[in-house]
């Protein structure tokens, strides 16, 4: 499986931010406007605009038109992306760990 190490690094470091992962959680739940976005933030609407950008330019949303409203939207297969590089290397450690489980009960037995 071929990785695209700058959309890697793109996507942790757009949720490297709180309020981007914030943003991001609530997308979750379905789509939203910025302003429906900036609620719960104690900032200005042009910062969470801002959050909205560098998480497009990551890759991680989209925008839509939908007549006057520019809903946010979620792209899974980014997080997908994420969580299957992420899955790699604990997948790795978790046999790492039952090799060792393994090698502690072989030697309680003893």
């Amino acid at each position: 499986m071929a990785v695209d190490e700058e959309a890697l690094d793109r996507a942790f470091t757009a949720l490297g931010d709180p309020v981007r992962r914030a943003i991001v959680a609530r997308l979750s739940r379905g789509e939203a406007t910025v302003n429906e976005l900036a609620e719960p933030f104690a900032i200005t609407k042009q910062a969470i605009s801002r959050h909205v950008q560098v998480l497009e330019q990551a890759g991680l949303i989209t925008r839509s038109r939908d007549g006057q409203r520019r809903p946010c939207h979620l792209v899974p297969a980014a997080l997908e992306a994420l969580t299957g590089w992420i899955d790699t290397y604990r997948l790795a450690t978790e046999r790492s760990y039952r090799r060792l489980d393994a090698v502690l009960e072989t030697l309680e037995d003893s």
